[in-house]
């Protein structure tokens, strides 16, 4: 059996593949049709102009699907480890709407374009990656809560190294991006999706997209930590029958061939 063929790792793996490849994708389809320059553009000046931006939107889709029930199967999984400690199934329930908050996020940054509906793109942003972050903090404190009975000192660095990449990144990003959009670089840069190096605004731009790509990556890398939890885990489905047959019952008791014959003499 393959490593990722293990319990539910295929899921993580999943996740991680296909975000990526979305990235990629509408990248390189953008660059190819001069949508966007090739040096660092925006993740999301990628997925602006058609046909990258049909890509991208049902590419980011399927990846919020994943994300969803990534972040469900690590719920069940601390819940079963650990069924009676209320404070640890606290941040667990907490860590889930966290995580859920972020796949909306992550979907409205699919469905609603940069150049378009730029407010409601950069709530978008701020769900999925501020809100993101701190899903990536309550995984980290419950790895180090969990450590060493459920969880190796290895995964609980592992988590900690990328919270504080994704920490990094946030700051210098919110830090560039505030910088250029303060209207001391010209109006309308929502609107610009080429940049020359001479321009004014050209390093916090570059600053910024840069930010932008490494937090991606580093959201990426996190989920590849759960690729070890999930191959101990196995989720099921167990059907519960409410009766002996799938035909509603009458309110005088009749069964299923006792109401056919009725009907049929009516008729």
């Amino acid at each position: 059996m393959w490593w990722f063929q293990q319990g539910l790792s295929l899921l993580p793996v999943a996740l991680v593949v296909w975000s990526a490849a979305s990235f990629v994708l509408s990248y390189i389809t953008a660059t190819v049709l001069h949508h966007v320059d090739p040096l660092v553009p925006y993740i999301s000046d990628t997925g602006t102009i058609p046909p990258e931006r049909c890509l991208f939107g049902i590419m980011l889709n399927v990846s919020t699907f994943l994300g969803v029930a990534t972040m469900y199967v690590r719920y069940k999984q601390v819940c079963a480890l650990i069924p009676e400690n209320s404070r640890i199934l606290r941040l667990n329930r907490i860590g889930l709407t966290l995580g859920w908050m972020s796949c909306f996020g992550l979907c409205i940054i699919a469905n609603f374009q940069k150049c378009i509906l730029y407010y409601i793109h950069v709530l978008g942003a701020c769900l999925t990656f501020g809100v993101g972050a701190i899903y990536m903090l309550v995984q980290t404190i419950l790895s180090f809560l969990m450590q060493p009975q459920f969880h190796s000192k290895g995964i609980f660095r592992a988590r900690l190294a990328v919270l504080l990449w994704s920490s990094c990144s946030i700051g210098s990003m919110f830090v560039s991006s505030v910088l250029l959009y303060s209207g001391r670089y010209g109006p309308d840069l929502v609107q610009k999706l080429h940049w020359e190096p001479q321009e004014r605004g050209y390093t916090p731009h570059m600053i910024s997209t840069i930010s932008e790509w490494s937090l991606a990556f580093s959201f990426l890398s996190f989920f590849l930590t759960y690729i070890r939890d999930f191959q101990k885990v196995s989720l099921g489905a167990v059907v519960t029958l409410q009766g002996q047959s799938l035909h509603p019952v009458s309110p005088l008791g009749c069964g299923a061939e006792e109401q056919g014959l009725l009907f049929a003499g009516s008729v």
